[in-house]
C-alpha cells in the first residue's frame, strides 16, 4: 500500500514538469481598443454625446473625476503584457476641452498572435 501511494504521488508530481501538460493560458483583451480612424473623429469642442458616438462608452467611469474619461486597452498573452493603450479625455461642462493621447499607440487593428490566427 505504501508503494502505491509513493508511486501515485511521483506520477502526479511529474505531470506538472512536462511542457505538453501545462495549462492553457488564454489571451486576455480588456478595455476599449481605439483605432486611428476613431481617434481622428474626435476634436476639441465636441459634446459628450458626440464623443460617446465616436469612441463608445469609456471603460473606466471615475466618480471623483466626472469630467475625465479614460479609454484603456490591454492585451495579455501568457501573463505577459503585449499591448497597452491609454486615451484620456477632459471635459469642461458638456464640451471636450483636452485630449491626452500620450499613452495611445494607434493601430488599425488589435495585435494578433498565432493562437488567435489559428481559430
Amino acid at each position: 500500500m505504501r508503494f502505491k501511494i509513493i508511486l501515485l504521488s511521483l506520477l502526479l508530481a511529474s505531470c506538472g514538469a512536462l511542457p505538453s501538460m501545462s495549462s492553457y493560458k488564454m489571451d486576455i483583451r480588456q478595455g476599449n481598443f481605439v483605432t486611428a480612424e476613431m481617434r481622428d473623429k474626435i476634436k476639441v469642442g465636441m459634446s459628450r454625446a458626440q464623443v460617446r458616438y465616436a469612441l463608445g462608452t469609456p471603460m473606466i467611469s471615475d466618480v471623483f473625476h466626472g469630467n475625465r474619461w479614460d479609454y484603456v486597452y490591454r492585451l495579455e498573452h501568457s501573463h505577459e503584457l503585449v499591448e497597452q493603450q491609454r486615451l484620456t479625455l477632459y471635459f469642461e461642462g458638456d464640451n471636450l476641452a483636452r485630449i491626452d493621447d500620450s499613452g495611445l499607440h494607434v493601430q488599425a487593428e488589435p495585435v494578433e498572435n498565432e493562437a488567435t490566427r489559428a481559430e
